[in-house]
């Protein structure tokens, strides 16, 4: 069956897959198998590299952006005028603008000092009403002691990150100082105003800089302990939090004057950029192993072409085109090429889907952490491979392996049958 199929085939196909697939001898030959098998190699290795590398990336965008909108909201509308008097107002006009909205909650937010015995760190105090809360984040499910229900008004109790509450050697139940910086005149000078809390809840969302400096208390607590009179803003979530960006856009131009909408992408913006800065450059720079296999590929079509010359020259003389001669050392080559993309795909995916393992596997291997979290943001090797990545990946080294083989194919179809077969 497969005799007959090849007997099918244009004969170029059936000559170019022979020289392609059928054993060499001799040391020419030979070293000529060998550039070709390291060609194969070097694009399979190029194209494993980029997969395995854009697809961590991409995990590692995937798993902060989600770690990181477990504690903040999609989109956020700020009162430039003071507070808002009444928020649930400006949460239905929100609503009517978009019809991307699915929950809104108020908050008041400001620095402050947190102090416990020694131990003093900054923070980022975020006062929220806990029984409206869940509609616009998900902060509640990753409280591992305690609950944000304990956040009544007067209570003054405080839910603070699993890092932070390390940090201040503090556990639930342990009394603690909260100093902001709006003061108090007394005949000593400016005063910071400060208030003890209980810590009753902490959260550990996964993502080092929220829970090294992030706080939660009642929103009414808040207020009083900052003066801000009521709530400073609405945080807001959306059904689809790729489109915040464009709803942030659209209230900034209809909202009513003195309301400012911000966005989470807007928030974290030069992190994001950074991310896609370096995405592209490790592309780019990958990618040159992938053109190291093509100069292999090169080469490797230039010594198969000469050690053919006096198949060239029969063919030649046989009636077969310049054209021809071309089409026979082009699918050689793309043979060649589309070999080592697939098995660099194939290879790349098993990777980037085991990636976790992988790594865990290492570092338990050699007692070494290669994400601290305090430096990454996340402690794990994450991974997300996407087609949008994966398939010009594979598309773009396949074409370049087949630009590859242009030249060798050329110079082959110039060859002139006379000279050759004159010293045979």
């Amino acid at each position: 069956m497969k005799s007959s199929l090849i007997k099918k085939l244009p004969y170029e196909w059936v000559i170019g897959l022979r020289y392609t697939f059928s054993g060499r001898s001799g040391r020419r030959d030979g070293f000529v198998s060998f550039i070709s098998g390291m060609s194969v190699i070097s694009i399979a290795v190029g194209v494993m590299a980029l997969v395995v590398v854009l697809s961590v990336m991409n995990g590692f965008q995937k798993e902060v952006r989600d770690k990181m909108l477990a504690v903040i909201p999609h989109l956020e509308i700020i009162s430039m005028r003071g507070p808002v008097e009444d928020w649930e107002e400006l949460a239905l006009d929100v609503k009517n603008r978009t019809d991307q909205f699915d929950g809104a909650a108020p908050y008041v937010r400001g620095q402050a000092l947190l102090n416990s015995g020694a131990n003093v760190r900054g923070t980022l105090l975020t006062g929220i009403d806990p029984k409206i809360e869940p509609q616009v984040s998900d902060v509640g499910s990753k409280v591992i002691m305690g609950s944000m229900d304990t956040l009544i008004p007067g209570s003054f109790n405080i839910v603070i990150g699993i890092d932070l509450a390390r940090q201040l050697n503090v556990t639930t139940g342990e009394k603690i100082s909260v100093m902001v910086p709006e003061g108090q005149f007394t005949p000593a000078g400016l005063v910071p105003r400060m208030r003890q809390f209980t810590v009753s809840g902490i959260f550990n969302s996964g993502h080092y800089d929220y829970d090294s400096g992030v706080s939660f208390i009642n929103i009414n607590d808040a207020a009083a302990l900052l003066r801000t009179g009521g709530p400073e803003g609405l945080r807001v979530k959306l059904k689809n939090m790729h489109e915040a960006p464009q709803v942030a856009r659209l209230l900034n131009f209809s909202l009513p004057q003195g309301f400012r909408a911000a966005d989470w992408s807007l928030q974290n913006r030069t992190w994001f950029a950074a991310v896609q800065v370096e995405k592209r450059m490790m592309g780019v720079i990958l990618f040159l192993i992938v053109l190291v296999g093509a100069f292999g590929l090169v080469s490797s079509l230039v010594m198969t072409v000469n050690s053919k010359r006096s198949d060239i020259a029969i063919l030649r003389t046989q009636g077969a085109s310049q054209a021809s001669i071309m089409k026979i050392f082009m699918i050689q080559g793309m043979f060649v090429g589309l070999v080592g993309v697939i098995t660099g795909t194939a290879l790349g995916l098993l990777i980037a889907f085991n990636v976790e393992s992988i790594v865990a596997f290492v570092e338990n291997l050699f007692g070494v952490q290669f994400l601290p979290k305090d430096i990454y943001l996340i402690s794990s090797m994450p991974s997300d491979p996407q087609a949008g990545d994966i398939l010009p990946i594979a598309i773009g080294s396949f074409l370049l392996s087949l630009v590859a083989t242009v030249y060798p194919s050329w110079r082959a179809a110039r060859i002139q049958p006379a000279e050759v077969l004159r010293y045979e």
